[in-house]
């Protein structure tokens, strides 16, 4: 896009017949994208002329807030959607920056927040990035300030504590704030940090580690009292960092295991980047979480069995966790709870599929009848599931009733399809569309276990089946 010319004046002419709401609500999208660094080219432009486009209608628009989002960008790779109940190290949720933006609002700085913020939309509304930054600095630095104090103060007892978390509003709002807090107080580190890294990194091998641990060492060198204190947090928030930009999360355990030059976890534990460890264990954790929220919904969990299988391989093969150690012991209790949420599932597919298929007497079937759809689709879901959890059985804990419920399943479908063939053969006009479904219902369930092979042998011999019937039929017409 050119900066002159017919295609800036079409633009123009296109964004002025936008309505004010629809302006306000691209900007809020399009700046969103520039603190992601998601812009491209021709952003600075579009945004310019919005923003004249605004300053040209004389009336206020509704927009989202650009004090909230500014003041929140800093923590925007550290944001997780879900809302778990376990406080995963160096995340926050979502969800909770919405309450703490209202109660700095309503209880904290009042005053301080409402000039501030109105001076940062006016800077963002004039185009002047430079004095929207200093503004939201000097918010930045107020609020860390009068943050701490509240937390001081709310620490004195639990019945404050209590207190404190209703008027900010969020679950775990003292832990919640104090992450705010350490990664405002770096956020400069975090910032440079981010600038530094690659945008993604397909493998994480002594290639891309080394020069990542230079970038590490350089942000924690100094040696003031005060930079010493945050080393741990410059460490732990840069790796979180890291994580996001890996093809494959759990291979940040790599960066803790390298600086240790070892797969023993005593010595791992020592080295500052074992909390690398303490951050893949959330991740997995969360992913459990997801897990039974999806298993409970009634949706596919092939990729994320695929993922928690990669995780759990990947930690027992770059740790040695044959030794009690406080990380043996966490694994062990995620693989325990991926067995318990899954076994239940396993055991109960090939019911649903002998309830499918069942051969029915002619007397069970009402005339013109057929499967339910959504039954077998369920059911086809749950085999795919059972064939998944087979693969990544050994790593998820699930070897005996993966193997079992999978040779149920190859036995059942074996020997129940001759049976359904020879039922489509006979058929009469009342019962075939039924037993026509059950047929391309075992079909699609043949096609996960033996393959498109085999399964379109079945198909085949479905089509004979069928016309074998229609000319038994013929004869006695005539």
């Amino acid at each position: 896009m050119t900066s002159d010319g017919q295609p800036v004046e079409r633009l123009r002419d296109y964004l002025r017949t936008l309505t004010p709401e629809a302006r306000a609500m691209l900007i809020a999208e399009l700046e969103r994208g520039m603190l992601r660094s998601e812009g491209g080219a021709g952003i600075d432009l579009v945004l310019a002329e919005l923003r004249r486009a605004i300053r040209a209608e004389a009336q206020p628009v509704k927009r989202v807030d650009d004090a909230a989002r500014l003041f929140f960008a800093p923590l925007d790779p550290f944001l997780v959607d879900e809302a778990s109940h376990d406080k995963r190290v160096g995340r926050i949720a979502r969800e909770a920056l919405e309450s703490i933006w209202a109660w700095i609002g309503r209880d904290l700085m009042p005053a301080e927040t409402k000039a501030l913020s109105e001076d940062i939309h006016r800077a963002v509304l004039a185009d002047d990035r430079l004095r929207a930054e200093q503004l939201t600095r000097a918010l930045h630095e107020r609020a860390i300030r009068r943050i701490k104090e509240a937390i001081a103060a709310a620490s004195d007892d639990e019945k404050a504590r209590r207190r404190f978390a209703v008027q900010v509003g969020t679950p775990r709002a003292v832990d919640d704030l104090g992450t705010l807090l350490r990664i405002l107080a770096i956020r400069d580190v975090l910032a440079d940090l981010a600038r530094r890294l690659p945008a993604h990194l397909r493998i994480f091998e002594r290639e891309q580690i080394d020069p990542i641990k230079v970038l590490l060492d350089g942000a924690t060198a100094q040696k003031s009292p005060e930079a010493a204190a945050r080393s741990a947090d410059i460490i732990l928030f840069a790796l979180v960092l890291v994580m996001g930009r890996l093809a494959a999360p759990w291979q940040l355990v790599r960066i803790a295991t390298q600086a240790a030059e070892s797969d023993d976890t005593a010595r791992v534990a020592e080295t500052p980047c074992a909390v690398a460890v303490t951050i893949v264990l959330g991740e997995v954790e969360s992913m459990v979480s997801e897990l039974r929220a999806e298993l409970k919904a009634h949706r596919p969990v092939i990729s994320l069995l695929r993922g928690l299988h990669d995780a759990v391989r990947g930690l027992r093969t770059e740790l040695d966790l044959s030794v009690d150690s406080p990380w043996s012991r966490r694994l062990a209790a995620i693989r325990a709870e991926i067995s318990n949420l899954l076994k239940a599932e396993i055991e109960s597919t090939p019911g649903r599929v002998r309830r499918l298929l069942r051969p029915r007497p002619i007397k069970d079937i009402l005339p013109g009848s057929l499967l339910d759809g959504i039954d077998v689709s369920e059911a086809e879901m749950l085999v795919e599931f059972v064939d998944a959890c087979r693969t990544y059985a050994n790593e998820l804990a699930i070897n005996e009733i993966a193997m079992r419920s999978y040779s149920e399943l190859q036995h059942y479908l074996e020997t129940s399809t001759k049976v359904l063939l020879d039922g489509l053969r006979h058929a009469g006009d009342a019962d075939r569309p039924f037993r026509q479904s059950q047929v391309d219902a075992a079909i699609r369930f043949c096609r996960t276990v033996f393959g498109g092979d085999y399964a379109g042998l079945l198909a085949k011999a479905a089509e004979i089946a069928v016309q074998s019937a229609t000319n038994e039929r013929r004869p006695a017409r005539a």
